[in-house]
């Protein structure tokens, strides 16, 4: 049963660092023709990601909040039946802010991986839009 004052959105994947607000998956074109916003290019220069977006933007994420931002279960908890989200203790070290290569999941995220080992995080294109704009 679910809960009617939260969205399903609320109870997958709930707020991390970000508050959630408009969505950022489309952009509009002068024509009006809609364009899905997703990267062009991805590179790193120093502690930052860099993105350059197929609408012409770019943003710079510093590594540490890109994995401090980690959307997986393991870095910010899941919800259980009842919508409560227990938040697990993650121990971080230096090796947990260095990036050791990414892979792209399907047509909508990025999924780092980290130099401690860590990998399960999958970001989508907008909530590292997101993550940019509060950077």
């Amino acid at each position: 049963m679910r809960d009617r004052g939260r969205s399903l959105v609320d109870f997958i994947c709930p707020p991390r660092v970000i508050p959630r607000g408009d969505r950022i998956e489309a952009a509009a074109e002068p024509n009006g023709v809609t364009v899905r916003v997703e990267p062009n290019n991805l590179q790193l220069i120093g502690n930052e990601l860099a993105i350059v977006w197929n609408d012409g933007s770019e943003s710079y994420l510093p590594l540490e909040l890109l994995r401090r931002a980690c959307p997986c279960a393991s870095c910010g908890g899941e919800p259980d039946v009842l919508g409560k989200v227990e938040r697990p203790q993650v121990s971080y070290t230096p090796a947990s802010y260095e990036l050791a290569g990414w892979q792209l999941v399907g047509g909508y995220a990025v999924q780092p991986r980290w130099s401690d080992g860590h990998g399960t995080g999958i970001y989508s294109y907008q909530y590292l839009r997101r993550l940019a704009a509060a950077a």
